[in-house]
C-alpha cells in the first residue's frame, strides 16, 4: 500500500476534517500509547498515516505548518516526531534543526519528495534521525518508528534491577521475583513481565505487546500475548488475593497495583 490513498477500504471518501483536533494529551495519558507527532500539510497523505498509526496503536496529532509543528513538540512529551520537508511557512530541515537547538532530542523521521543523497545527508546533518523519500510502503515507515522507540527505550537506561509493588526483575541474571518467591519464568515471559513493569499503570494494547516482546507486527488472528499473558498470570498472580495483571476492556492489559497498596 502506498501513499497517497483518497478513499477508504469500501470505496467511500476519506473524511480529513478530523486531522485538526484538539490535542488529546490527557487521553494519550489515560492509555499510555506511544504518542506520534505528524508534521506535514497534505491532507491526503495526513489521513493516511495517521490512520495507519492509530490502527497499530499509536495516537498521533498532526500540525500543518512547521511553525505549528515546532509549538506541539515543545509542548508536548512525544515518542517520535515525523515532519514532512515541503511545509508551508518552512521547511523541514529549518524545523529540525530548531527542535535540536531548542534541546529538543525527540526521535525524527524526515519524509520528503527530494530522495537524492544531498537531501538525504542535509536531513540527517541538521539532527534528523531518518530520512525516508516519497512515495513509500506505510509498513516501512512503521518499522522505522519502531526501530527509533527501541532505541530510545534503549538509550533511556534500563538498570539492572527493577521493582514495582513486589516483583524484583534482575535484568543481568533475567530472573525475576514476587515477594522474594523466584517466578520461574520462560525467557519470553521474563521479556513480557519487563515490559509491563517498565509501563506500569499504563494501559498497554496488544499491538504494542507483540512488537516489544515479540518483534512483530500484531495480527488479529492470533492469541499469542493473550496465551503470554496468562501463562505469566498463573506463575505472578497465583495465591495472591489481589492481582497485579488486569485486562483493560477494548484496550488491553495493564499492571497495577490496588490503589491503597504501596508501591514498593
Amino acid at each position: 500500500m502506498q501513499i497517497p490513498l483518497d478513499k477508504l477500504a469500501d470505496g467511500r471518501p476519506r473524511d480529513f476534517k478530523h486531522i485538526l483536533t484538539c490535542r488529546p494529551a490527557i487521553l494519550w495519558d489515560l492509555c499510555g500509547m506511544n504518542r506520534i507527532l505528524l508534521t506535514e500539510d497534505d491532507n491526503r497523505v495526513a489521513s493516511f498515516i495517521r490512520k495507519g498509526l492509530e490502527e497499530n496503536g499509536y495516537l498521533a496529532h498532526v500540525a500543518i505548518t512547521g511553525t505549528d509543528g515546532l509549538t506541539e513538540a515543545g509542548s508536548t512529551d512525544y515518542d517520535a516526531i515525523i515532519l514532512d520537508v515541503m511545509l508551508p511557512d518552512m521547511d523541514g530541515f529549518d524545523v529540525c534543526a530548531i527542535l535540536r537547538k531548542r534541546g529538543i532530542t525527540t526521535p525524527v523521521i524526515m519524509l520528503s519528495a527530494l530522495n537524492s543523497p544531498e537531501e538525504k545527508i542535509k536531513g540527517l546533518q541538521c539532527g534528523a534521525d531518518d530520512y525516508l523519500s516519497k512515495p513509500f510502503l506505510f509498513e516501512e515507515l512503521l518499522a522505522r518508528i519502531q526501530a527509533q522507540l527501541r532505541r530510545m527505550e534503549f538509550n533511556r537506561g534500563i538498570t539492572d534491577i527493577q521493582r514495582y509493588a513486589g516483583i524484583e526483575i534482575n535484568m543481568a541474571e533475567q530472573c525475576a521475583f514476587r515477594d522474594g518467591k523466584d517466578l520461574k519464568l520462560s525467557p519470553r515471559e521474563f521479556k513480557l513481565l519487563a515490559f509491563l513493569v517498565r509501563n506500569r499503570e499504563k494501559a498497554i494494547s496488544r499491538p504494542q505487546i507483540a512488537q516489544s516482546v515479540w518483534d512483530i507486527h500484531f495480527s488479529s488472528n492470533t492469541n499469542v500475548v493473550d496465551v503470554y499473558i496468562n501463562y505469566l498470570r498463573r506463575k505472578l498472580d497465583k495465591d495472591y488475593t489481589h492481582p497485579l495483571i488486569h485486562t483493560v476492556k477494548g484496550r488491553g492489559y495493564m499492571l497495577k497495583q490496588k490503589d491503597h497498596e504501596p508501591a514498593s
